[in-house]
């Protein structure tokens, strides 16, 4: 059993106390003054008598079982466990400058690829429930962004801190799954997964990818990979000589034989996104497959109780009113 409102419970000894207080000081009892006890000392205690002086723990007992229905006692329904899904998942992001190019759209606004990419892992953040989450982005070396972590929001707010030219530029892909690795081995999860997002072939870095799947095929940590980019050459921003932004198109090549490897070794999938749209359905995709059911300690229902102990308060409030006004009535 279990209290909505424990809290309440704090009344009981102040009651308690209160009527102790009471009894002790005679302000509970009525009665006759005599100036000698000698003319009621020798006078039969009846039953009726006991009774009457007693009648006051009736009151009592009233006043507990209401104070313990306002506590809204409950018991937890059997068949409502609630079955929740959760799982310890890295988000690896390329941060190079290639992710600059602008291929992609936001509504009918044409965005980088990084960005586009921030909206749609924002969506998929926001759609997983009790699932630890990490970032880490990627460019000639990767970094952190945010450990794994329950609290959404500090994980989005993170994500925002992810741009291009904030380290060496490059791609070091190897580089990007060993760190999504060290966040996963010591978890106690029992799935882990990696989904790492690309637009370019490893170029950088002492780790190759496909040693960095074999550790991950080792520690059973499944990665999907996703390749971003529309295929052919892509509009990529540059300055002219008057500092305005000009596109130039740029041949992009994504190494899909590697992350296709990549995939298959540790039991993930490899996708090719090649416009924003496709982007999201990915990510659904992966948000739909990876769902691990894990039973948490709560219910969803509960059986109230306190009906039970406010008709036995009331009901014996009303027995003590009954009793003291009819068979133990005192005078005066």
């Amino acid at each position: 059993m279990t209290l909505h409102n424990p809290l309440v419970l704090i009344l009981i000894p102040a009651v308690i106390l209160l009527f102790l207080y009471k009894k002790k000081t005679g302000g509970i009892e009525p009665g006759f003054k005599f100036s000698s006890g000698e003319l009621v000392d020798k006078l039969k205690i009846s039953l009726r008598l006991r009774l009457s002086r007693n009648l006051v723990y009736l009151k009592l007992l009233a006043v507990i079982l209401i104070i313990m229905a306002l506590a809204r006692p409950q018991t937890p329904v059997a068949d409502s466990k609630i079955q929740s899904e959760g799982i310890d998942i890295v988000l690896a992001i390329d941060c190079s400058t290639s992710m600059l190019a602008e291929d992609f759209k936001l509504g009918d606004k044409r965005q980088s690829r990084l960005e586009v990419v921030k909206s749609v892992v924002k969506d998929f953040i926001m759609g997983r429930k009790n699932d630890r989450i990490a970032i880490v982005a990627f460019a000639a070396r990767a970094y952190l962004v945010c450990p794994l972590t329950l609290d959404y929001g500090w994980l989005l707010d993170n994500l925002e801190r992810v741009k291009t030219g904030m380290i060496e530029d490059g791609t070091a892909i190897g580089s990007g799954i060993a760190a999504s690795l060290n966040r996963l081995k010591d978890s106690k999860g029992k799935s882990k997964v990696v989904i790492l997002l690309t637009d370019g072939r490893n170029n950088t870095g002492n780790i190759s990818p496909l040693t960095a799947a074999e550790a991950a095929k080792a520690l059973k940590i499944k990665i999907y990979t996703i390749g971003a980019g529309s295929k052919g050459p892509v509009p990529y921003p540059m300055k002219d000589f008057f500092g305005n932004t000009v596109y130039q198109p740029v041949q992009i090549d994504i190494d899909e034989d590697t992350l296709i490897k990549i995939a298959e070794m540790t039991g993930g999938k490899y996708y090719r996104a090649t416009d924003t749209e496709s982007l999201r359905k990915i990510y659904k995709e992966i948000d739909g497959l990876e769902k691990t059911a894990i039973e948490e300690k709560g219910y969803l229902e509960h059986n109230e109780l306190f009906g039970i102990f406010l008709i036995l308060g009331l009901a014996f409030m009303l027995l003590d009113v009954i009793l003291s006004n009819t068979f133990l009535r005192k005078i005066p």
